[in-house]
């Protein structure tokens, strides 16, 4: 028998699986299948980790978005007068949050393993969202929404753990499902907490979401199992030698440099690393940031839209951010119908070679879709429009941007594969930057420009940027 050649423990552990090297015993999943592979649990549980990591996705974006459409009230109320720089920070602080916090959140998950960063970060989240319905003084606020941002980790984790539990073919369904509640909470949050807020109060708003995070922590506790392939491997070697006494098993990630409890502060810096070594990664990065960015900026613009120029009172502006999830939907839709499928047939031509750039057709046609869709939306409010048309535009918004957005995403998961969570953070620490002070300056650029002539060269900027996706795809 060959020094290679794979081989089974003992009576004691007949289901650990490993390799001789000719120096080590190499741990690994067992190729004919394995109950701790990940990719091997049952279908059925795996689809109930996407829909707790939805359920989560759902509670953040409740509690980010939910405030959005009264963020002017509560300024006033805690400050007794308008403030319009307070009021659009109030709502992008949250992303500055969301770009800090990834840059520990996803190497950490590389180190530890996804569940114990889950749960202490869910922790952390509902911490910051109690201080949030506790604030009197309006910085003291801001800081909250900071402090909830950086404890988000579904963002960057979710995509990452569909990865660690589905093969790329059937990747992009998974992440379509993860990436529809997030939608819904986009659009029932501002519906649900405008009204509560304005019959109630904003803090009864604060405490609801306080309850939603608290249910889904208990079963990320109870229910959720570690998804990252090397802590489980290196738990079962660290097993191996301990009762056998034999120093010789080692993960076969450890032997190929992955990330241990004394490359913790090593494993921060990934990021930065995996961002400087690709330029794909770079500008796929600098184009997502200018594409979530126009989130924000519709978010911060379409209530004062919808109250100065329509006329609409604070619940039915609230009620009216739904158009963009209806958009979002439809486009998760047309994602889960055709990402997996154009890349299965892409994959189609001879060789063995993966090409993930089959995720990207979508990409391209969101790419040269959304300017437009962008310039159309500031000129139904400058030029006045029926008030449909506007809201016509937030829908092809969120279909535009979906139809962007989740491909993208799948296609950094399946290019980096191992250090997804690194790549991934890159690309969120990017957009949440531009979606914190992008924000910022579209109110100047409107009050010199107007509406129209003002989101016309905001559109301009992104389709400067929408050959992006073009280059990429080139590659297939």
């Amino acid at each position: 028998m060959s020094e290679t050649q794979p081989l089974r423990c003992d009576r004691d552990w007949p289901e650990y699986y490993f390799e001789h090297d000719g120096k080590h015993k190499i741990v690994d999943f067992d190729p004919k299948g394995d109950p701790d592979n990940p990719m091997d649990w049952p279908k059925r549980y795996r689809w109930c980790i996407v829909l707790l990591l939805a359920f989560m996705a759902f509670t953040v974006t409740f509690t980010c978005i939910g405030l959005v459409p009264v963020a002017s009230h509560i300024v006033q109320d805690l400050e007794g007068h308008k403030d319009k720089n307070a009021s659009v920070l109030f709502v992008t602080i949250w992303e500055l949050g969301e770009a800090a916090g990834p840059l520990l959140i996803a190497p950490l998950s590389e180190v530890f393993g996804r569940y114990p960063v889950f749960n202490v970060c869910n922790a952390l989240f509902i911490a910051g969202v109690v201080m949030t319905a506790l604030s009197h003084d309006v910085s003291v606020l801001i800081f909250a929404r900071f402090l909830t941002g950086c404890a988000v980790a579904s963002n960057v984790l979710n995509p990452a753990v569909v990865g660690d539990i589905f093969p790329p073919e059937s990747r992009g369904k998974a992440m379509s499902a993860v990436m529809v509640a997030p939608l819904l909470g986009g659009a029932f949050g501002p519906a649900v907490a405008a009204s509560f807020a304005q019959a109630t109060g904003w803090r009864e708003v604060m405490w609801l979401a306080v309850g939603l995070a608290g249910i889904a922590e208990l079963t990320y506790l109870t229910l959720f199992r570690e998804t990252y392939k090397v802590p489980i491997l290196q738990r079962r070697a660290a097993r191996l030698r301990r009762e056998t006494g034999d120093q010789g098993f080692r993960c076969k990630y450890d032997l190929e440099g992955a990330a241990s409890m004394s490359t913790a502060l090593e494993s921060m810096f990934r990021p930065f690393v995996v961002l400087s070594g690709s330029l794909i990664l770079q500008i796929m990065s600098l184009w997502g940031a200018m594409v979530f960015a126009f989130f924000y900026i519709m978010s911060t613009t379409l209530p004062d839209m919808l109250q100065d120029v329509y006329g609409f009172d604070a619940a039915l502006t609230g009620v009216s951010f739904m158009t963009f999830s209806v958009g979002s939907i439809f486009g998760i839709i047309t994602c889960n119908l055709l990402v997996d499928r154009l890349y299965v047939k892409l994959q189609e031509r001879p060789g063995d070679k993966i090409y993930p750039e089959g995720r990207l057709p979508l990409v391209v046609f969101g790419a040269f879709t959304l300017p437009f869709i962008i310039a159309l939306y500031g000129w139904s409010a400058g030029a006045h429009f029926p008030v449909a048309v506007l809201l016509l535009a937030v829908v092809l918004m969120g279909f535009a941007m979906m139809c962007s957005v989740v491909p993208m995403l799948t296609y950094v998961t399946d290019t980096f594969e191992l250090y997804s969570a690194s790549a991934l953070t890159t690309v969120l620490v990017t957009r949440c930057l531009a979606g914190t002070f992008l924000p910022l300056a579209t109110s100047p650029l409107t009050n010199k420009f107007g509406y129209g002539f003002g989101f016309t060269l905001l559109a301009a900027a992104c389709l400067v940027l929408a050959p992006v996706p073009v280059c990429t795809v080139e590659t297939l």
